[in-house]
């Protein structure tokens, strides 16, 4: 997500929704694409439904995040906290049970993905790295 850390969080929230946006409709493409090859839909109309709606999914899933991290910053005016992006996480995955119809999907889809969010950006904060060589 180049230029999503760029500047200080709660500012340019169209900016990072874009991004969020781009990188969510990304991971939609590519999940769609290994879900049209291992399901193998009986036309090529049902294999452009499923990419286009998980495709969609994932981006207003990017966009949700977004727009909540960057204004859940502007409220709080604690704009290194990581509680926004569990709030960002925990609303993305309140979307994704929506969608689901499921309530148990919901709770647990935001529990998931605000503390994997949460944990990013204490990561991001702390400077801990994923891959690459150690610092010394």
């Amino acid at each position: 997500m180049a230029g999503y850390w760029d500047g200080p969080e709660g500012e340019e929230c169209p900016r990072r929704a874009w991004l969020s946006t781009r990188v969510g409709a990304a991971v939609g493409l590519v999940g769609a694409a290994y879900r049209i090859v291992l399901l193998q839909p009986g036309s090529a109309l049902a294999a452009l439904q499923m990419a286009a709606s998980d495709t969609v999914t994932m981006a207003t899933l990017g966009a949700v995040f977004g727009v909540t991290t960057c204004l859940s910053a502007q409220i709080r005016e604690e704009p290194r906290d990581p509680l926004n992006y569990f709030i960002g996480g925990c609303a993305t995955g309140a979307v994704l049970g929506a969608r689901a119809h499921s309530y148990m999907t919901g709770t647990t889809a935001c529990l998931g993905f605000g503390i994997t969010a949460a944990l990013m950006k204490i990561g991001n904060n702390e400077g801990w790295r994923l891959a690459g060589p150690p610092k010394l």
